[in-house]
């Protein structure tokens, strides 16, 4: 790679995440088609600006031996949109991408299955954390991003902010969890966060600037649902 290839492409990257943001886009979707840019400028040697459909359709087809349909898709997205946003061409469209068709039911856990997760989270910032996210029907994202203000009592309802499609929306909130959150709030006291980050300990986290931390959440439950001896893919989804 050259010099002035590498200085353009950075140049053209940071226009990208202008772009990005100016668009309006959620957060996960900036990071996807940014790293999509990151990754095809890797690929090419960092030249990204003359790519042939010939071009593409091998680099799609080595996506696809090690990634998923996901990814590909989403690199797909990124580019046409680094194209279309940064260096104003036509998009060459790749025919031969096409994702197969497939409608998946998720997997559910039974009452006696949660329970048992529940117990077996033995750090009290994460078991209260899957109690709420299962009790309301959350997803990841929505549950980390709760905040003491989103919880009426009065009406016995959650406002969820930002959710699927950058919409609110409201959900039931049950007693049980009510009075859960509650207690759980009594220990930490953050005035703002419901979930605050325990880097500092018990004793910082009324003070925490961020949420929990979705990695951390995501492999307690791996760990979890193996110890309870689950074969159901039980995890927190986006």
């Amino acid at each position: 790679m050259t010099s002035s290839s590498d200085s353009n492409f950075k140049q053209n990257y940071q226009t990208h995440l202008q772009h990005l943001k100016l668009k309006g886009l959620q957060p996960k979707t900036i990071e996807a088609y940014s790293r999509a840019i990151r990754r095809i400028g890797k690929y090419f040697d960092y030249q990204i600006n003359e790519l042939s459909e010939k071009q593409l359709t091998n680099y799609f087809s080595d996506l696809l031996t090690t990634h998923s349909w996901s990814a590909v898709k989403l690199d797909l997205y990124g580019l046409k949109f680094f194209y279309q946003h940064v260096l104003h061409k036509p998009w060459v469209n790749v025919d031969l991408i096409k994702p197969p068709r497939a409608k998946r039911l998720p997997d559910i856990v039974t009452l006696e299955e949660a329970a048992c997760l529940f117990r077996a989270t033995h750090k009290l910032s994460y078991r209260v954390f899957y109690f709420t996210v299962y009790s309301l029907g959350l997803r990841l994202g929505e549950g980390l991003r709760l905040e003491v203000g989103d919880m009426d009592a009065d009406r016995r309802r959650v406002h969820i902010r930002a959710a699927k499609g950058n919409k609110d929306r409201f959900v039931p909130l049950p007693d049980t969890t009510l009075d859960l959150l509650r207690r759980f709030w009594s220990v930490h006291r953050h005035p703002v966060l419901l979930f605050p980050n325990r880097k500092g300990g018990l004793k910082g986290s009324h003070a925490a600037t961020t949420p929990l931390d979705r990695g951390g959440v995501q492999t307690t439950m791996r760990k979890v649902v193996y110890a309870c001896g689950i074969k159901k893919r039980s995890r927190c989804t986006a």
